[in-house]
């Protein structure tokens, strides 16, 4: 495929056209999209070596993202990770949600946006825009508007992930991508030997079904404390309720950042020499360390086993709408939803 150029991803089961799309930069790092659910497929970095391999879970084709249910490298909207009793209340008013995780809503609901044909806006060599309308009511949620997501790879070897919308009625938006890294490379099993930093002194805690209680928890003396670096695995299988409620990481950290697009995050490879800094400007970010896929098949022959991954979610935290403590996901009408996310590339 010529670079920037778009080539067939299959179709989905509605009959439409999927596309795959290129972006390059200078030093040879590639991004490869999809406009189904404006997905990041595939994520060629070079290793200490010089060689270049793929970081990112995904599947050959769209049928394989309308049928996985694991979310890889999905733009998630409106609201992205969970909702407690799938409902939510803007105004007075109460909206009910799609109940698909037990009771609760994850990533809202079942019409999921990364399970829909987006519209290309604007590409270029190294960037593409990708454009979506969501009507009032669409996923349970008031208030009509298009979003939209940009990926530009620049030649700092960084993915930036550029979310925009404005909805003409007081609406939730909190947008992730969610892809699932392994920098030794997407076949290579575990990422328990990546050494993981997270700029954060607090996370929140959650019960057994993933919903936070509302406190805000420092990290010291627990398994949640990265902020000096440590391997994924060292104490992934620790007695201590959160861990044991999540299969594992599965948390979202309070961040230092103040609003501000700053670095929140670094993961550190363990045998390929590549580190992968995360940066956003938003209050939240859920590590999750792929503890409930199970011999997923992927990309290539790939089976992606428990573990295979960490994905650095940047976010609103779980659940705000209901935590008057936790900053608001509410976006007003009229009010420019506008939040940046990154992922920076290093080499040994």
């Amino acid at each position: 495929m010529e670079n920037g150029l778009v080539t067939g991803f299959g179709q989905s089961k509605d009959g439409k056209d999927a596309h795959l799309y290129l972006l390059e930069n200078s030093t040879g790092m590639k991004a490869y999209v999809s406009d189904f659910g404006a997905t990041l497929v595939r994520l060629f970095v070079p290793d200490k070596d010089g060689r270049f391999i793929d970081v990112v879970h995904g599947y050959d084709d769209a049928s394989g993202y309308e049928r996985g249910d694991g979310g890889f490298g999905a733009t998630v909207g409106r609201n992205a990770n969970r909702i407690g009793k799938a409902q939510i209340e803007i105004n007075g008013v109460t909206y009910g949600l799609d109940k698909n995780d037990g009771g609760n809503n994850l990533h809202s609901g079942y019409d999921y946006y990364h399970k829909r044909i987006w519209n290309v806006e604007k590409q270029e060599k190294n960037s593409i825009t990708f454009g979506l309308n969501s009507p009032d009511g669409d996923q349970g949620y008031p208030g009509a508007l298009d979003v939209r997501v940009t990926y530009l790879l620049d030649d700092e070897n960084t993915l930036n992930l550029h979310y925009e919308a404005m909805p003409d009625a007081d609406t939730i938006l909190n947008m992730t991508n969610h892809s699932y890294f392994n920098l030794n490379g997407h076949d290579s099993g575990t990422v328990l030997g990546h050494k993981v930093t997270l700029y954060a002194d607090a996370f929140t805690p959650a019960d057994a079904e993933s919903i936070p209680t509302g406190e805000i928890r420092s990290v010291e003396g627990t398994p949640m404390d990265f902020r000096q670096g440590k391997e994924i695995g060292q104490e992934i299988d620790a007695d201590y309720e959160p861990l044991r409620f999540g299969g594992g990481y599965d948390h979202n950290w309070v961040l230092k950042n103040n609003g501000k697009f700053a670095k929140v995050a670094e993961a550190e490879a363990d045998r390929s020499g590549i580190t992968m800094e995360v940066y956003t400007d938003l209050p939240g970010v859920q590590m999750y360390t792929a503890n409930f896929l199970d011999n997923e098949p992927g990309k290539g022959g790939v089976s992606y086993a428990k573990r295979s991954a960490v994905c650095f979610e940047t976010q609103y935290y779980p659940d705000a709408v209901h935590h008057e403590n936790f900053p608001g996901p509410i976006c007003r009408k009229g009010e420019k939803y506008d939040t940046r996310t990154a992922y920076r590339f290093l080499r040994a």
